[in-house]
């Protein structure tokens, strides 16, 4: 299952998703390895808790009773803000909508639509200048005319093919159908039901399947564990469900043919017989796997889920809602700078505890650090 910590940030927009079990991680731990694993540390604090004196031990037990009512409380926290992201999904749809009639060449964007202010000022008068030399160039030549371009082609498959995590999934057979991508949506359960988002891809009319919306549905739940209740932290996805893809005769690229001689034991004639195997396609992703509620999982379909999650929530959260910023390369430029900052805090940590190893600690050196807070 995959943990949507700090839930509460979704409005600064820094919801954060954990795939805690396929990275091999407590739920609790925030990232940290735990030596031995979970289970020598749960050892660890039965040994420290059966230390502590018979009326300290009974004070702890009821602060953990209170502790569970805080989350029980936290967990009633979580479904409203669930409620407030759904409120605020109806207020973005009107304008998503606008971005989809772009795209698809529905309407034309006006000219004050189209007004950008651009601090890149001097690169777009040279590339003015360029359009300017190329006209005259093409004049000379008499060249024949392009033709415009309706709406903004490729728009979803650009991204697709943009962003690694996507890109991943993606074969070259993809490419045609997804052509015919016009629109991705994020729809939010409604009230008194429970808490889920759904994926819908909406195509026009194709070649290929007769789906005009393909669908995924992601259930979560918010609410602690009843074994566990001191691992919760906010609402996860425990679940998907894909949907029937209605392939056309001959074009559902999940599957391949392949073809195999088979020999009679008996007569030792010789036959070729057909047989259909599963093929690497994005459309895969709308066929997950499927593992029982009473089962647990073994590592493999683990991962798989929890990649599929990772990607389910990286649809909603960051693709759908700056799709034009992706499919421009701004927003992979904001994400690998994150990584960077990430990656270069690690190498800073690293030379500091080098540094730790090599001379005694002065404390009269050191200024004191302000601790780093994680927003609830």
């Amino acid at each position: 299952m995959i943990e949507l910590s700090s839930y509460a940030n979704r409005a600064e927009g820094a919801v954060t998703m954990e795939a805690n079990k396929a990275e091999g991680r407590g739920k609790g731990d925030h990232g940290m390895q735990i030596p031995g694993g979970p289970l020598d540390r749960q050892d660890s604090l039965h040994n420290m808790e059966s230390l502590l004196p018979k009326a300290v031990k009974r004070r702890v037990y009821a602060l953990k009773k209170l502790q569970v009512q805080c989350a029980n409380i936290e967990a009633k926290f979580y479904e409203e803000v669930h409620e407030l992201e759904r409120k605020y999904a109806g207020l973005y749809q009107p304008l998503f909508d606008k971005r989809r009639d772009v795209v698809t060449a529905t309407v034309e964007p006006t000219d004050e639509d189209c007004e950008w202010h651009n601090d890149r000022e001097e690169e777009e008068e040279l590339a003015e200048e360029l359009k300017k030399k190329a006209a005259v160039e093409e004049k000379e030549e008499d060249a024949a005319p392009e033709e415009d371009p309706k709406g903004i082609p490729e728009f979803w498959l650009t991204i697709f093919k943009s962003v690694d995590m996507l890109s991943d999934m993606l074969q070259e057979h993809d490419e045609p159908i997804l052509k015919h991508l016009q629109d991705i949506q994020v729809k939010f359960s409604e009230p008194g039901e429970p808490m889920s988002f759904t994926l819908e891809f909406h195509f026009e009319p194709n070649g290929f399947f007769n789906n005009a919306v393909l669908s995924k549905v992601y259930k979560m739940k918010s609410e602690p564990d009843d074994d566990d209740p001191f691992s919760f932290e906010g609402p996860e996805i425990f679940a998907c469900e894909g949907c029937q893809i209605d392939w056309h005769k001959g074009k559902d690229v999940t599957v391949k043919t392949i073809k195999k001689k088979q020999k009679h034991k008996g007569r030792g004639t010789v036959r070729t017989v057909s047989k259909q195997v599963p093929n690497d396609s994005f459309f895969n992703f709308f066929n997950p796997i499927k593992v029982s509620p009473d089962e647990e999982p073994d590592e493999d379909a683990e991962f798989t889920l929890a990649t599929d999650f990772e990607i389910g929530h990286f649809f909603r959260e960051r693709i759908v809602p700056r799709a034009v910023l992706y499919f421009t390369g701004e927003a992979l430029e904001d994400d690998e700078s994150f990584e960077e900052e990430e990656l270069e805090e690690g190498i800073e940590e690293e030379q500091d505890g080098d540094d730790d190893d090599e001379g005694d600690f002065d404390p009269k050196k050191e200024e004191p650090q302000p601790a780093e807070c994680k927003q609830q």
